[in-house]
């Protein structure tokens, strides 16, 4: 029964942790799951679809306050990433949810808390959220956390239990193409085939392109990495994965500074909030300050 459960979600869950939205959200929309769980677990990545569409609004219009426990962790995510100036608020009303007893099994909330933690740069924060499921894509993202932590050997150990439990899976497979990423070298071929091999099994999304773009950014073989980020803005026009990569490959290939300030313009103007762009501006402050120390 358990594998018919799955299956009967396959297609939505695959399309989602893919980053095929669209896909995600018609499969969703014609499913009539046969239990209450099943519904509600589709509910959850229709949302989550919305969610990878900065579609904030309308997964805080549409989710009541009286919708279950996994479905408000969405709703509480939409307002983190819709509202900057509310997420000190937000991270706070989170911890007080966390302090207390937590259902285990109310995956959505794990992996909600743990991005917002990931947000917040609170990384040790987010493995302890994290480390308390066994679930598939609790594990994945705690392969994704290492990584960002830049601890390597975490990331390779924890990857190894995800393919014990399921090598073939979509989450494993990805897992282990940002791992060679994060390795490099020759590394960098093998996780060009993982997200081809994807493509090929689904389609083409500016997620699997912009891992495939950095492989090629990686080797050195600009003019191809520029095709996969040409794809993938044709996919998603504000994705800023697809504008930082655009950004480096215009470094790469010497063309003009106004084509990465354009590109960083945009970036400014759509996704503000974006590590990438604070870290800009914080060097740009910092630089200011210095200006005006020594021309005092």
């Amino acid at each position: 029964m358990a594998n018919q459960e799955v299956d009967e979600l396959f297609e939505v869950k695959n399309s989602f942790y893919i980053g095929n939205y669209q896909h995600c959200i018609n499969e969703a929309q014609k499913l009539q799951p046969s239990t209450p769980e099943l519904l509600q677990e589709r509910d959850i990545f229709l949302y989550r679809a919305l969610i990878g569409q900065r579609k904030y609004g309308v997964v805080q219009s549409e989710i009541k306050s009286s919708a279950p426990a996994p479905l408000l962790a969405l709703k509480l995510l939409a307002r983190y990433l819709q509202s900057p100036e509310s997420r000190a608020t937000i991270v706070s009303e989170l911890e007080s949810q966390l302090s207390g007893s937590v259902d285990l099994t109310n995956t959505a909330l794990l992996v909600v808390s743990a991005t917002i933690y990931c947000h917040e740069e609170n990384y040790e924060a987010a493995l302890r959220v994290l480390n308390q499921s066994d679930v598939l894509e609790c594990r994945a993202l705690m392969v994704q956390t290492y990584l960002k932590m830049e601890r390597l050997d975490a990331a390779r150990k924890e990857l190894k239990t995800l393919q014990e439990k399921d090598d073939d899976a979509t989450l494993t497979q990805m897992a282990q193409a940002w791992t060679h990423i994060a390795t490099g070298g020759e590394k960098l071929q093998d996780a060009y085939y993982i997200f081809q091999e994807m493509m090929d099994k689904n389609s083409s999304t500016a997620v699997l392109l912009n891992g495939q773009a950095v492989c090629f950014l990686g080797q050195g073989k600009y003019e191809e990495a520029e095709g996969a980020l040409q794809e993938a803005l044709d996919k998603d026009p504000n994705n800023p994965d697809t504008v930082i990569n655009l950004m480096v490959l215009a470094h790469h290939t010497g063309k003009p500074q106004e084509v990465a300030s354009r590109y960083l313009a945009q970036l400014r103007d759509e996704h503000k909030c974006h590590k990438f762009v604070q870290d800009i501006v914080a060097k740009e402050e910092e630089f200011n300050r210095l200006v005006k120390q020594y021309a005092a």
